[in-house]
């Protein structure tokens, strides 16, 4: 586990700065990109997205004060590099047809070596409002408490839960209109 609060001061220190974000991108890259690739799907893309989010933490490492942990504010740039890259993407595809062909997408993606059940799993995830989706991929995925995603995504801990349970809900339905 690192500590966040010695490595917020080297990396405002000019000496200690890069070797202190080198630090912080080997520790975080890794959930980093799972956040993203659970929103964006696709590898290529979580790749691109995870670029963008370092690079914007690089340059904004200076007016980070601390008052949230790193973990917290990286996951917040990522989130908001990943719901960036859906809107772009949304101008060039229409939602409906990015959700139809989500399974064949995945079934081409070679980095995905998931069953049919999984494609199914990402495919009715993926048709989820972005807000549940999100809330669902961190409580599901990344075992998040309440309590932290209410930091990072600024919404009460009753609003995430209802958020988690109507998701639940639908991919619940989803399965049950498979059969």
């Amino acid at each position: 586990m690192i500590d966040e609060e010695a490595l917020n001061r080297q990396l405002h220190e000019a000496a200690t700065k890069e070797a202190a974000f080198t630090r912080l991108v080997r520790e975080y890259q890794e959930p980093l990109y799972w956040q993203i690739r659970r929103m964006v799907v696709v590898h290529d893309d979580a790749d691109d997205v995870l670029q963008n989010t370092l690079i914007k933490a690089w340059s904004a490492i200076d007016s980070f004060r601390g008052e949230s942990r790193l973990q917290t504010w990286l996951f917040r740039i990522a989130i908001n590099e990943s719901l960036n890259f859906l809107n772009k993407k949304k101008t060039v595809q229409s939602l409906d047809q990015e959700n139809g062909s989500l399974a064949d997408v995945l079934a081409s993606d070679s980095f995905f070596d998931g069953d049919e059940v999984q494609r199914q799993f990402q495919t009715a995830i993926n048709a989820l409002p972005e807000k549940q989706r999100l809330v669902f991929n961190l409580k599901y995925f990344d075992e998040m408490k309440y309590e932290d995603m209410s930091d990072l995504l600024g919404t009460s801990i009753g609003a995430l839960k209802a958020s988690y349970h109507h998701a639940v809900k639908k991919i619940s339905a989803f399965f049950d209109n498979c059969d």
